[in-house]
């Protein structure tokens, strides 16, 4: 596989990948010891990822607490977390698409080696983009800089004396139940990810800027294939393809040329 340059002033600022299995059993000591040891060149740390989720009963929400293994780089921007039913890479600081691939296969073979689970039940990738423009003066502006389809509302005559203040939208593409692509975007100030999260992100000053979401994922039909690595890299080929080239149809030539492709 070739290596493309990314854009030298991309504004990713998170990509999660997230291969589904069915529930498996904790993980053993023994299991933890050989999966640290195999991403030790990558992700030395033992960290940990806690929380609480949140089940609907018929007696009400119910907060059950969890713990699961993650493993993240010295730099705390990069960690790969074994749920009981997923295997989650996701990255603060996105350079090249191979790079990340790299670790996910790592991450997989792991997995399957030390503590095998019975199948792969869907894969998603999930690029953040918090798009940032210089001399912003009205939302309305972002007709310049994002597709016409992403910033529609900017377009309509504004009341008199009521000028845009925000607008948000989802699309969906292909199938919930198979493959696709959900596109969450609109115009927002602060972050789109948090700066005080668990791990590391470069952050730009707070300030205005454009969301584009994108959520690409594969579902097997019918039956529930093994999990192999070469399998799983293949899907997720195609996965980044399909978010690339949604990306690159939703911005305009001057974000690239003014912006995205500007050496920081």
């Amino acid at each position: 596989m070739s290596e493309r340059r990314a854009y030298p002033n991309a504004p990713v600022v998170l990509v999660a990948i997230e291969i589904r299995h069915p529930v498996a059993e904790e993980l053993s000591k023994r299991s933890l010891m050989a999966l640290k040891r195999h991403l030790a060149s990558r992700c030395p740390l033992a960290i940990p990822a806690s929380g609480v989720s949140i089940t609907a009963t018929a007696s009400g929400m119910q907060q059950v607490p969890y713990t699961w293994p993650r493993y993240v780089s010295r730099d705390k921007t990069t960690a790969v977390t074994f749920r009981d039913g997923a295997i989650v890479v996701e990255t603060m600081r996105y350079g090249q698409y191979e790079t990340l691939r790299d670790l996910v296969q790592m991450a997989v073979e792991g997995r399957q080696q030390f503590a095998p689970v019975d199948g792969v039940e869907r894969i998603g990738m999930r690029y953040v983009n918090e798009v940032r423009v210089p001399e912003l003066r009205s939302l309305a502006d972002w007709l310049e800089w994002v597709a016409p389809s992403l910033s529609g509302p900017a377009s309509i005559a504004e009341p008199d004396g009521q000028g845009l203040s925000a607008w948000q939208g989802v699309t969906v593409f292909g199938s919930q139940d198979a493959s696709g692509s959900i596109v969450r975007h609109g115009a927002f100030e602060g972050y789109a990810v948090s700066p005080s999260g668990d791990l590391n992100r470069p952050t730009p000053p707070p300030g205005p800027f454009f969301l584009v979401d994108i959520d690409s994922y594969w579902v097997p039909e019918g039956e529930t294939p093994d999990l192999k690595p070469d399998n799983a890299m293949t899907r997720l080929d195609d996965l980044n393809l399909a978010a690339k080239g949604l990306f690159e149809g939703l911005i305009t030539d001057r974000l690239r040329n003014e912006v995205l492709r500007v050496e920081r």
